[in-house]
């Protein structure tokens, strides 16, 4: 994990690899005053913090300003940096474990997110922690889809069981999952094809696939994880929100962390839906990959000791 959260710190701090590189203005102001600080503001709101976490952190600022004048930029960084770990102190979690029958995890979300290199991804980590999986190619919607799925289980060699384009994917995920039982894996991971929360038919697909599982085995273990692009802001929590209400999602996995510069959404879904952050990634290689760490991923984006 530290290993990886070093990587990234190091690509944060590459010419145009910022991750909140609309924060820049938090590092021009050597001594804090009032013009610094609605500087600041103005960063944090157009990094897609959010309003409750923006004037959290400006509040303490502000409050650190008023008791000593003199404080200076690190200062600043550093409450910022308080106040997003005290922000994200319910984001890590456990991840989930059955005992006797497979895991399923059901990766959904927008296009162009990284669901399908995510499953690879998830896959691989998975295998690290001792834990045996199937792979399901459930986007049957782009036939692409599906060959990047099959070339990544060759790559990883990883089993899965696929459809055909224009197929049913609830009838994929059900063979999917009768064959993780018959071959007594410990995860599922079914990939899902990209939609636009707006996309209603998609949407329905999403929840034929929950309804088919669960009438094939009433206590399945099943997990909706979000994938988004930690490049996209506020758009983000808007489709989060939708995607919680239709089908219920119960962790997040951020990807493209490397070249973002909105990623202060992510503290934005989590406090308003309250769900976990499990994963991060950035890249394309399997290792480019690891599991969430408050004080690892904040201390990476802020470069604070």
């Amino acid at each position: 994990m530290f290993k990886f959260f070093r990587k990234l710190s190091e690509g944060i701090s590459k010419p145009g690899k910022k991750l909140f590189h609309s924060l820049s203005t938090l590092f021009k102001f050597e001594k804090i005053d009032d013009t610094a600080i609605d500087e600041i503001e103005r960063a944090l709101l157009a990094a897609d913090f959010g309003t409750k976490t923006t004037q959290d952190i400006i509040g303490e600022i502000k409050s650190a300003y008023k008791k000593d004048p003199s404080i200076r930029k690190q200062n600043a960084l550093k409450i910022a940096s308080a106040v997003i770990k005290k922000s994200l102190s319910h984001a890590e979690a456990e991840l989930p474990t059955v005992a006797g029958k497979p895991l399923v995890v059901c990766l959904v979300g927008v296009n162009g997110s990284g669901k399908t290199t995510t499953a690879a991804k998830l896959a691989q980590s998975f295998r690290k922690d001792g834990k045996s999986v199937l792979l399901a190619g459930c986007d049957t919607f782009r036939a692409a889809a599906g060959e990047q799925i099959k070339v990544w289980a060759d790559r990883l060699n990883i089993d899965i069981v696929s459809g055909q384009p224009g197929g049913d994917a609830a009838a994929v995920a059900y063979d999917a999952y009768q064959s993780a039982l018959a071959r007594k894996r410990d995860v599922l991971i079914i990939d899902t094809a990209g939609r636009l929360h707006v996309k209603s038919n998609l949407m329905a697909e999403l929840q034929k696939i929950s309804k088919t599982l669960k009438k094939l085995d009433s206590t399945v273990q099943l997990c909706n994880w979000l994938v988004i692009d930690g490049s996209l802001g506020t758009n983000s929590l808007e489709s989060a929100k939708i995607f919680h209400g239709e089908i219920g999602l119960q962790g997040l996995i951020i990807t493209k962390l490397d070249g973002s510069s909105r990623g202060g959404a992510i503290i934005s879904i989590h406090r308003e839906l309250d769900i976990p952050i499990l994963f991060v990634g950035s890249g394309e290689k399997p290792d480019d990959f690891s599991r969430f760490s408050v004080d690892d991923y904040v201390d990476a984006l802020f470069g604070v000791e």
